[in-house]
């Protein structure tokens, strides 16, 4: 069975970089052709993508948020680490990791809320 598991600290300052990890289990992530996401939900908000790293490593993000993401991988750990720098409370959100095969995101971590706060 495939479990995604993020983690991270819940409470971050405005301004500061928030990092989250995202542990893979059942499955590897340097699979051929499998994509590794991250997704975020502010409260009362739709869903919103803010990309993905891929089987080979090599990391896409979405335009609205690339000058301030950066994605990576750890193979030996089976981790994904996202980070978000220059954060303000609009950052505020539950971060979910999730896994596409076949254009299908068809695994999702639990998902992490992340409170960007004085």
């Amino acid at each position: 069975q495939v479990q995604l598991q993020e983690s991270g600290p819940g409470l971050v300052k405005p301004s500061q970089a928030l990092s989250l990890t995202c542990t893979v289990s059942g499955a590897s992530i340097t699979t051929d052709y499998d994509y590794w996401s991250w997704i975020r939900q502010p409260p009362g908000k739709g869903l919103e993508w803010i990309g993905y790293i891929s089987w080979t490593g090599r990391p896409y993000y979405s335009p609205s948020l690339k000058s301030r993401t950066s994605m990576s991988r750890d193979t030996s750990k089976n981790q994904l680490t996202l980070q978000v720098s220059s954060t303000t409370p609009e950052d505020t959100a539950v971060y979910y990791c999730t896994r596409t095969r076949d254009y299908v995101q068809d695994f999702w971590g639990q998902g992490t809320q992340v409170t960007v706060s004085s």
